[in-house]
């Protein structure tokens, strides 16, 4: 074990002695890599102290200089992708492709919040009132907090500090105790991109650092992306301590298949999203919704490309699906199968006797990682625990559907509202389908309908609490606030004489 990783408080890594610490693991191998500091409310009440001494100035800096720095980010982790990527390998175990696809999608917000100054621009009205002037202004919050998940330890954190440092705020990242390494190396290299010291500040832990950020009077808003009970809890309490909270929660998303689909792309797309990064996505496919008489065809389809997938460290070129991140999460999505059968679903693919690469074939020692292949069920129940509960492991259940109405109905009436997809050749079913479905988030023959960055990501019903969604304008919106001013001018003011170019700065 040589890992140590600790908090990093107003520009550079904190210097005390935790009191408690937490084990890092690398999920392929399941050995001991490292230890994570938990931090106490005292160690966040010095991040947000940080946050709070940096804000007057931050927010005082033009748009022209905090872009500046916005690019020189973006250059270096564009330049170090590949660094960052084997960080979440190592501590994720997702593959290295997974990884930075990951990033990719992170760095596109980054870029989006590029563009911050056209995104700030504010109304203006000449004459309202005779010689009357009204116009608005977007103005930052102050500290504010990011609380992220352990599936996307880069591209959550992404979603929003961009957004929130390009927009005058400054933050406070508590990330996931299990993958915790990718937040201090984003903290130094905001450092390396002229970031000010205090603006990036970065806690680790556990409940006690989140209810002290949830609680802190300097804190004004939070965004959290994680389990639904987990983002009601930070929801209630946020708001209830007076902040603006955004908390993006679980899912169930079903992938809906008409008889005139392709059969072939829909068999695709069912196992890239039901299977990638080991199901430990909240967009993944978990659901799918075969309509008569297509199901006994889709699924044979579905095995036949299950039994070619390659189950590996992270780290081969060869893997594509990797392990989960924790042994204890691994038995908790493991107990499902059983559960599955015993409520009387058809187990046609068992993950546990799916084979993984050896030390022979990739150089990795794989016998005591977290390992889980690709399970399918079929012929499942809308009462069975597989379909109702959020399992966020590498196991896809279908469900057989007599009709479009019958279909939609399933999808509408379960709690979660996320991400959804419908595969057809039919443009009137599909938008049809878009109308009508209860879901923030819709793919017509697309199975993880991730927005780009410059919409906004979210869902509906238990999967978001709060009004705001992730990124794009929402993302820009839930970072400011509006302050209308009317003014009149009695005498025009005059300038002196500048005979120079007139530059940003």
């Amino acid at each position: 074990m040589s890992k140590h990783v600790t908090h990093w408080i107003d520009g550079g890594p904190w210097t005390g002695s935790a009191e408690r610490r937490g084990d890092i693991y690398d999920p392929a191998t399941g050995a001991l890599t490292g230890s994570v500091d938990f931090a106490s409310v005292r160690e966040v009440d010095d991040a947000v102290a940080a946050a709070a001494a940096a804000f007057p100035a931050w927010r005082a800096t033009s748009l022209a200089k905090r872009v500046t720095v916005l690019f020189n980010f973006r250059e270096l982790i564009n330049a170090r992708r590949d660094e960052l990527a084997s960080i979440l390998v190592s501590e994720h175990g997702k593959v290295h492709a997974d990884a930075l696809g990951e990033v990719a999608r992170g760095i596109e917000v980054v870029e989006f919040a590029c563009g911050i100054q056209q995104l700030l621009k504010g109304g203006f009205t000449d004459q309202a009132s005779t010689g009357v002037e009204v116009y608005e202004l977007q103005q930052p919050l102050g500290p504010v907090a990011i609380i992220s998940p352990f599936n996307f330890p880069a591209m959550v954190p992404m979603w929003f500090f961009p957004i929130a440092i390009a927009t005058g705020n400054t933050v406070v990242l508590k990330p996931s105790e299990k993958d915790p390494s990718a937040a201090n190396w984003i903290a130094a290299l905001w450092k390396e991109a002229g970031l000010p010291d205090g603006v990036f500040n970065v806690v680790h832990g556990d409940k006690v650092a989140v209810d002290r950020i949830l609680e802190h009077p300097d804190v004004k808003a939070v965004s959290f992306v994680g389990s639904t009970p987990i983002a009601r809890y930070v929801y209630e309490n946020g708001t209830r301590y007076g902040k603006r909270v955004q908390a993006l929660g679980g899912a169930k998303n079903h992938m809906l298949v008409l008889p005139d689909a392709d059969l072939d792309l829909a068999a695709d797309s069912a196992v890239n999203a039901g299977f990638g990064a080991a199901g430990e996505r909240c967009m993944a496919v978990s659901v799918l919704v075969a309509l008569d008489p297509i199901g006994d065809e889709l699924v044979a389809k579905i095995v036949d490309r299950m039994g070619k997938l390659r189950v590996g460290p992270g780290c081969s070129a060869a893997s594509e699906m990797g392990p989960l991140v924790t042994g204890v999460h691994r038995d908790k999505v493991t107990s499902y199968l059983d559960a599955g059968v015993e409520a009387g679903a058809t187990l046609v693919v068992d993950g546990r006797r799916h084979p993984v690469d050896s030390l022979a074939e990739t150089g990795v020692d794989t016998a005591n990682g977290f390992w889980l292949g690709p399970t399918l069920f079929d012929h499942v129940g809308r009462e069975m625990p597989i379909y109702t509960d959020e399992i966020f492991g590498p196991v896809l259940s279908v469900v057989r559907a007599k009709s479009y109405e019958e279909a939609l109905e399933l999808v509408n009436s379960n709690p979660y509202g996320n991400g959804t997809a419908i595969f057809t050749n039919d443009g009137g079913a599909a938008a049809k389908f878009r109308n009508e479905v209860e879901v923030g988030m819709v793919g017509i023959n697309v199975p993880i309908p991730v927005p780009v960055a410059y919409y906004s990501f979210g869902g509906w019903k238990a999967s978001l609490f709060g009004d705001s969604h992730a990124y794009g304008t929402q993302g820009v919106h839930f970072y400011t606030r509006t302050k209308a001013v009317t003014q009149r001018w009695l005498d025009p003011s005059h300038g002196g004489i500048n005979l120079g170019f007139p530059t940003n700065g």
